[in-house]
C-alpha cells in the first residue's frame, strides 16, 4: 500500500503552491527507511542508511528538525543549515546496538523571498534528488555525492554504465555517517507552473529521467503524478524504499522580476554568498558509505 499526503494550496508570503507525497517500502525492504516532509514552506525527502533501525530513526530525525521550519512561510538558507545541523547532532548522539553507522540523505525543495524575487531553494547531501520541470525544461537540479557521480564526472562510466555499476549505492555525503556532511544549495526562480520533484534513489534506480519527465509533463493533478511515479518504481523492481515529493507553483504575487538567467547557486549557509556558476564545485570525499 502507497503511503500518501496531500497539501491544499498554500500561501509562501507572496508564493503559492500546491504539493503532493507518496512513499512505499518497496517489493524487498521490510522497513521503510525513508522519511518525507510534506509541509509549507520545506517539502523533503530523507533516506536513511545503516543497521537495523539505524536509518529509519536518523531520517525520521531529519524530518523532526525541518519541521520546526513549517510554522512560518518562507525560510532563509541560513534557517536551512541550523536544521540540518541539529539533525547531525541529534543523529552523533545515537548510541547502542542497532544506531551504529546511523545517518541519511537529505534532499529538499523550500522557498524564499530574497530581495523581492521569490526563489526556490534547493539542498542536497547524498544521493537523493531534486527535479526541476520548468516550461520546456526538464532538468536533475542536485548532483548526486556518489561514487558513481565521481566516477562519470573523471569520465571514467558513462550514465548508463552507472545505472549497474556494483558501487551504485555508496554515497561520499550524508548527514550523520561518513566524513563528509557538507549540502549543496542552489537558488532559483520561481515561475508560475514550475513542477519540483524530490525523491529517494528507490525511484531513480528503478526508472530514467525520461520516464520521470513524461509523468511531470501530464495534466494529472499531483497526488495521482506522485502515486503514478512510486508505482512506476515499483513495476520496475521495487527493490528500494522509494518516496517522492512534488510542488507546483500556483501564483507568484507581488513580487520583483527576476532576471532572466539569474539561477544562483551556494556551497555554504549564506545568503549574501555572491555566486554566478551554473553547477557547484565538487569536494573530494575521502570515504563512502553504502546507502
Amino acid at each position: 500500500m502507497i503511503d500518501r499526503s496531500l497539501s491544499d494550496p498554500d500561501v509562501h508570503g507572496t508564493v503559492r503552491v500546491v504539493s503532493a507525497a507518496a512513499t512505499h517500502v518497496g517489493h524487498v525492504r521490510a522497513t521503510n527507511e525513508d522519511s518525507i516532509l510534506n509541509a509549507t514552506p520545506v517539502y523533503l525527502v530523507a533516506d536513511g542508511m545503516g543497521g537495523h533501525n539505524a536509518g529509519e530513526v536518523a531520517s525520521a530525525i531529519a524530518v523532526e528538525e525541518f519541521e520546526k521550519l513549517t510554522l512560518q512561510e518562507n525560510v532563509t538558507v541560513e534557517q536551512l543549515g541550523e536544521s540540518l545541523g541539529s539533525a547531525a547532532e541529534r543523529i552523533a548522539e545515537l548510541g547502542g546496538e542497532g544506531t551504529q553507522g546511523a545517518g541519511t540523505t537529505v534532499a529538499l525543495v523550500a522557498t524564499m523571498v530574497l530581495d523581492g524575487v521569490a526563489y526556490w531553494v534547493v539542498m542536497n547531501l547524498g544521493d537523493s534528488r531534486v527535479y526541476r520541470l520548468s516550461g520546456d525544461i526538464f532538468e536533475q537540479v542536485s548532483v548526486d555525492h556518489s561514487v558513481v557521480q565521481e566516477l562519470m564526472d573523471r569520465g571514467d562510466i558513462t550514465p548508463e554504465e552507472a545505472r549497474v555499476h556494483p558501487y551504485r549505492h555508496m554515497v561520499t555525503r550524508a548527514l550523520g555517517a561518513g566524513p563528509d556532511s557538507d549540502p549543496d544549495y542552489w537558488l532559483i526562480p520561481v515561475e508560475v507552473g514550475d513542477r519540483m520533484l524530490v525523491c529517494s534513489d528507490g525511484l531513480t534506480g528503478e526508472i530514467s529521467d525520461a520516464a520521470i519527465e513524461r509523468v511531470l509533463r501530464s495534466s494529472s493533478d499531483l497526488r495521482a503524478l506522485s502515486d503514478d511515479l512510486v508505482h512506476q518504481a515499483l513495476d520496475g523492481g521495487g527493490r528500494d524504499n522509494v518516496s517522492v515529493v512534488l510542488v507546483e507553483a500556483v501564483e507568484v504575487v507581488g513580487l520583483a522580476p527576476a532576471l532572466e538567467g539569474t539561477t544562483a547557486t551556494a556551497t555554504s549557509p549564506d545568503p549574501e554568498v555572491e555566486v554566478d556558476e551554473d553547477t557547484l564545485p565538487r569536494a573530494g570525499a575521502d570515504g563512502t558509505i553504502g546507502a
